[in-house]
């Protein structure tokens, strides 16, 4: 950066404490430094880094080796995802006693962590503690359904509920950190990793990942049961060429700034602790090495004080992608960029002495790097009391609570998405009958966990099969079989078919990205099978992302998409099938009907031609496909039924600085209590650059009986208009909004058209700031 290059290499050659202008001040906020930090001159910037130092790191760091602040940035793994804690060996116990390692992965367990915590805290020469980590994604013992699934409840409270649950259990197995939540945008469902997100649009993203930091860290991370958030992975991970993972994300800076990086902004306001780089490039810069990106937008701009990590071997990899000739380069690039810790590639641990030596400068940037590792460290409250993460009584007593596993099961059934329900075929009506259930899914509890499931045990889950039998209504007999063999003999006294197909967990997650995403052949051949006995089929659908399913939207008479559910997966589809719960689950991605369809999001810019259904137009369409995904975004069915009526405006006309008021009255017109999820999309018809279609700014879960009315009043601030200009320029414009209310982005019942008087300059990422919502029932 600017700032960072201003420096004369001769300034810090020893320690930080060479640097003029060093303050012992204690660590400032992202709010105040956010201002302070966009200013351009040298000795503001160099305040806004070295402030985030806590006085004690800044006092260690004049008296740590070179080689001792490097250990801090190493971080090992010490063990296997599946085979925890298997590194530990003596060898190991002695470079933590050297100082050599700053943190550990893969590691759990309040005895052995709180062993490993004691040769680091009494018998090394600083006594600097460690910091244990792990993929604690959608719950740690206790596992709720993946985040894909999370982010269709369209409610937060959901999420923090699970981040809270995930922290505590975490944290009593001796854990610190958690490298979630991610918040990568994906609108690309090729791409395997779209299950650990929110899926494709930047303002529910934003809410979503504010509502995981907040979660996990209870707006205190010196507490025992608070876990430092990790939001990744940053830079443009999601949009990866032909959705394959790793690959290259060549977007344009606008689309950076309005799209991928505001879940990003979000996650800082909420005071994320710390961030990890992703893996890709974005035209040929890869993230780890992308100082614009690191030390510039989230640093600079945005304030952060907290640490940044690399992902799994990515300092190294940067000699892969062609910008580092060797490893002391790699370190020297990542370095510079602000990755304060190396993830198991050991690139800073061996080589960063070397890089040091032929860049004399690089000395700043590991004063601040081990700075803020060791800043994170107290703020943890590490230095002061590190025992009090390894209660053994609490471990025991913290995992799988009963009211942790009713939490999974609301979680479970609130995230489920009713695509299609001809003639009522769901719930299934009470009285005598036999049902025949088919698909391996059914029973298949492996799949309900997902992908990075923390340490779920398959043995937790209650299958889709066993919750199906267990609270089966009286009268209602249940028969199973996995595959199609003998179908016709199987479901000859059935009444009706409930299929359970998808996706098994494997096709889902990190380098799962698959070409195809129409259902595999077995399941295809199942659901085939099933039809041709002619019995009605309905269709409970496991996944990891969109599918392409247009034969099953076709024939099946009734489709509920429970993702993959968590532990308790088979009682939550029990009580929606059966009608004990209303599903009110919404889509956070489009549906394609094809994958050539794909990526597809509703908040596409206009065209000068836009999609045009009559063929004989020449128009922004496949000629082969209808204009319209299979299912749009928001998109989700209900038991009940609803009305939208009075749109109404506080004001139509405002300045900049002002507030648009919009309220409707929502009823429920049906027979049963149900939850509607309101939305709100906003369109800037005219600008100095072409807008989105519609954008999504805000929404509401509102859970309404039969004839009841609620009234949703949504308050946000015509800086969710403005427009990215430049780095840390965003510009709102006078002139017209269009605002558009109702169930789903292809579903709006009314707008509004409220007139900004004046033009305004803005710094934030529109689409990460929150819409204030109330409900008067």
């Amino acid at each position: 950066m600017l700032w960072k290059n201003a420096i004369q290499s001769t300034i810090c050659l020893v320690a930080l404490t060479a640097c003029t202008s060093l303050t012992t001040q204690a660590p400032t906020t992202p709010a105040a430094l956010a201002n302070q930090a966009a200013d351009t001159s040298l000795a503001d910037a160099k305040l806004a880094a070295t402030s985030c130092l806590s006085e004690r790191a800044q006092n260690l760091l004049k008296v740590m080796t070179i080689e001792e602040k490097i250990g801090q940035l190493h971080q090992a793994a010490g063990g296997r995802s599946k085979n925890l804690n298997s590194k530990l060996t003596p060898e190991e116990l002695d470079k933590v006693r050297r100082g050599e390692v700053g943190s550990y992965l893969h590691v759990a367990g309040a005895k052995a962590l709180g062993e490993l915590q004691k040769v680091a805290t009494e018998e090394s020469k600083h006594g600097i503690p460690l910091l244990f980590a792990m993929d604690v994604v959608h719950g740690y013992r206790t596992i709720f359904p993946v985040p894909i699934a999370m982010a269709s409840t369209w409610d937060t409270e959901q999420w923090h509920t699970a981040s809270r649950i995930a922290a505590q259990e975490a944290t009593a197995a001796g854990l610190h950190w958690t490298f979630a939540p991610m918040v990568d945008i994906a609108r690309d469902p090729r791409w395997g990793r779209i299950v650990e997100g929110a899926g494709a649009d930047p303002y529910l993203g934003s809410r979503m990942a504010a509502a995981q930091v907040e979660g996990f860290q209870n707006n205190d991370l010196s507490a025992s049961d608070t876990l430092l958030a990790t939001t990744k992975h940053l830079g443009v991970y999601g949009a990866p060429t032909g959705g394959r993972d790793y690959g290259s994300s060549d977007v344009s800076e606008r689309t950076l700034n309005e799209v991928y990086l505001p879940p990003f902004y979000a996650a800082n306001v909420s005071g994320s602790g710390s961030y990890m780089t992703a893996f890709n490039d974005i035209g040929g810069i890869p993230s780890t090495a992308n100082e614009e990106i690191v030390d510039g937008i989230l640093r600079e701009d945005w304030g952060f004080c907290g640490l940044v990590v690399s992902d799994w071997n990515a300092i190294h990899e940067l000699i892969n992608h062609g910008v580092a000739k060797d490893r002391p380069a790699a370190a020297a690039l990542a370095l510079k960029a602000g990755v304060d810790m190396d993830m198991t590639s050991a690139v800073y641990k061996e080589d960063l002495v070397k890089a040091i030596e032929n860049d004399p400068s690089l000395m700043m940037d590991l004063d601040l790097a081990a700075g803020r590792v060791i800043t994170v460290k107290e703020q943890l409250g590490l230095f002061d009391n590190a025992a009090k993460y390894h209660d053994e009584a609490r471990e025991k007593a913290q995992m799988l609570t009963p009211a942790s596993r009713e939490a999974a099961r609301i979680a479970a059934e609130k995230s489920a998405v009713l695509l299609k329900n001809d003639n009522n075929a769901f719930p299934i009506a009470s009285g005598p009958q036999k049902i025949a259930v088919l698909g391996a899914l059914a029973t298949d509890s492996l799949t309900q966990l997902g992908s990075w499931r923390g340490r779920g045990d398959a043995n937790d889950v209650v299958s889709i099969l066993d919750g199906l039998k267990t609270h089966a209504p009286e009268g209602i007999d249940i028969s199973y079989s996995e595959t199609a063999e003998n179908i016709s003999d199987f479901t000859e006294n059935a009444d009706r078919i409930l299929l359970v197909i998808g996706e098994d967990y494997d096709l889902s997650g990190e380098a799962r990205s698959r070409s195809d995403i129409e259902l595999p052949a077995d399941q295809t051949a199942l659901f085939k099978a099933a039809i041709e006995t002619g019995k009605p089929v309905s269709v409970i659908l496991v996944t990891g992302r969109a599918l392409a399913i247009p034969e099953i939207d076709q024939d099946a008479d009734a489709i509920l998409n429970i993702w993959m559910g968590g532990v308790e997966a088979g009682n939550a589809v029990a009580n929606l099938v059966y009608g004990t719960s209303a599903p009110a689950g919404r889509l956070p991605i489009s549906f394609p009907r094809k994958t050539g369809q794909a990526p597809l999001t509703y908040s596409e810019y206009p065209s000068g031609r836009p999609a045009d259904p009559d063929l004989s137009n020449d128009s922004n369409r496949f000629i082969d496909l209808p204009i319209t995904p299979l299912y749009p975004f928001g998109h989700g069915l209900s038991y009940s039924t609803f009305e939208y009526s009075n749109l109404s405006a506080a004001q139509t006309e405002i300045s900049a600085d002002g507030v648009i008021s919009l309220s409707v009255t929502v009823t429920n017109t049906g027979d049963i209590t149900a939850d509607e999820v309101v939305q709100l999309y906003m369109r800037d018809p005219v600008a100095f650059v072409a807008r989105p279609q519609i954008q999504l700014r805000g929404f509401k879960r509102v859970t309404l009986e039969p004839d009841q009315s609620a009234t949703v009043t949504f308050e946000l601030s015509p800086q969710q208009a403005a427009i990215y200009k430049g780095r840390n320029d965003w510009k709102v414009e006078s002139g017209d909004l269009e605002f558009f209310i109702g169930g789903s982005s292809a579903d709006l019942k009314s707008s509004q058209i409220i007139n900004i008087l004046n033009n305004a300059d803005s710094k934030a990422p529109a689409a990460a700031l929150e819409t204030k919502v109330s409900v008067t029932q």
